[in-house]
Order: structure tokens, then sequence, then C-alpha cells
């Protein structure tokens, strides 16, 4: 990449000015939605901007290509590189919070919202009070993890509500990186009950790198940052006639809260891991209420 000083480089004196940016939005026709058009509009407009403002060359704009394209090559069902690298520049927390802050300004508050994050993938569905630990790591703490599903609205609780939960064990891997695990160890979809109740065995969250085999290990190394992520346990909540809710809960005794590699952090996701006693499966307690906005 060049390394001259912004202050040191000259502007761009080429012919493609605004007169080309403007050819380039107006190429496109009467049939194209008003919501793309307003999209594509904007980014036409900044990507070009930001060409020209950096003296952009190609070799660098092949680099940035050539790190697109490794993304998608690595990108399947069980791993989404092309995702985590937009939470590697904070895009994907930024979109999440935009579109949560729209949903308080409708009057519709929730449990508030995480990104989704690279390694989800579909899972079976799970009894109540079972675990999805399969194999338990030594190191590991069982932990006692349930709580409510209500209407953010009434505080009624919603009856079966999907509950769909994933981590990563001790070792910084989810199942579908370890070859180790049981498949979909460590994952599970919990139906709540009639008090829109749920509950699992899952474990304590540790800390865990970004993998560093792939453009976005190699871009956090390029920006000098740690690969680091809080220790945290990923969540998604669906209801019939309920907005869903997807978001992470951290370990509030964790490293790295302050400077998440991915951004994901937010006031109101940290949680305590207490004590339990009288359970031979788990010393351990998380309770973890969600609230759901109703759709209309």
């Amino acid at each position: 990449m060049d390394s001259v000083p912004a202050n040191e480089k000259q502007a761009y004196r080429g012919l493609l000015g605004q007169d080309f940016t403007d050819t380039v939005i107006k190429s496109m026709g009467p049939k194209t939605s008003p919501r793309l058009r307003e999209v594509m509009t904007s980014f036409i407009q900044h990507i070009h901007d930001f060409a020209r403002e950096t003296n952009l060359t190609v070799d660098e704009w092949a680099a940035a290509v050539q790190m697109i394209n490794w993304a998608g090559q690595m990108s399947n069902d069980s791993r989404n590189e092309g995702q985590l690298m937009c939470d590697i520049i904070g895009l994907e927390s930024l979109v999440d919070d935009i579109t949560y802050q729209a949903a308080v300004e409708s009057n519709n508050p929730a449990t508030t919202s995480a990104i989704l994050g690279p390694f989800w993938r579909e899972t079976p569905i799970r009894k109540n009070g079972t675990s999805i630990s399969s194999d338990t790591p030594a190191d590991a703490k069982l932990v006692f993890m349930h709580g409510k599903v209500s209407n953010a609205s009434t505080g009624a609780p919603v009856a079966n509500a999907t509950v769909d939960i994933w981590q990563a064990s001790t070792n910084g891997l989810y199942e579908q990186q370890d070859v180790n695990q049981k498949d979909h160890n460590l994952r599970g979809k919990f139906v709540t009950d009639s008090n829109g109740e749920y509950s699992l065995y899952c474990l304590r969250p540790t800390p865990y790198p970004v993998p560093n085999d792939g453009p976005s290990g190699k871009l956090l190394t390029l920006l000098d940052r740690h690969e680091w992520r809080p220790a945290h346990i990923h969540l998604i909540v669906l209801a019939e006639g309920y907005k869903s809710i997807t978001t992470q809960v951290f370990d509030r005794d964790s490293k790295y809260l302050e400077d998440d590699s991915v951004f994901a952090v937010k006031e109101g996701l940290t949680a305590t891991f207490t004590e339990r006693k009288g359970d031979p499966q788990a010393k351990l307690e998380l309770v973890y209420n969600i609230n759901l906005a109703p759709a209309s």
C-alpha cells in the first residue's frame, strides 16, 4: 500500500471528475427500485470520492479485490468470511445499531441487539433443561442458563418462541472449525413453554481470537490490531407475531470488553455468572431474559 502521508499527497487531477460520477449514477434505468437507487447513488458517490481523496492506485484496488475474492472463496455454510471482514471494520455493528435505533424510535423497545457473526448455522431443537455440550472439556465450567421471553410492550410471556444459542468451546473454536467436536456441539434451539421460559446447560464462555487463516486475520495484522473477542454466547430469538432478535450476552468479568476486535459489545449486553447450589451438573448460573417487540 502507498505509505505517503495524506498531507503530502496531491489531490487527484485526472479527467474523471464529478461529471463522470454523475454519468455512472444516471446510468441506472427507470426500473431500478427507489431504495436501490437511493443506496447505490450514495455508494457510487462515496466510493468515487474515496478513490479521488486517497489517490487510489490500480495495484491497491487490485489488492482489495483480491482480498474480497479470498473472503468469498473461504465462505460456506459453516463460515462467513465476508461477514467477518465487515465485523473487523465495525460495519455490521454500525448497521445493527442503525436498525435497532429505528426500532426504538418507532416505540418498539426490545432486548438490545448485536451482530450475528460468521459462525451461525442451522441446528436441531433440543428439550429445555438439556445440555448443548458434548464431551465437555476438562477446563470448562458448566452453566445452567435460563430465562423468560416476554412481550416488550406488555410484559406478557411469549410461549413457543425459539431461542437459538451457539458458542465456541474453551479452545476458542466453534464446532465446524474443530474436527474433534461433535456435529452441532455447543449449539441448540430451545422452545419456550407456556410461561415463556427456556433453560439449558452450556459452558461459561471464554475469550477467543478471530481466525488468522483468512483475509480478516490478515487485515487485523495489517492494521496492527489484536484479534481477541471477549467471552460471549450468541442468541437468535424468534416468535410468530414478533420482531426477531439477534444478540450476544457477554461475561461481565471477561477481558476485551472495552476493545472487542469486532466492536460488538454494547451497554446492557453484559451479564453476571452466579454460584449455583444443589445442582450436580453445574456450579454456575446465568439468568438471561429477553424482550421481543411485537411485529406490528
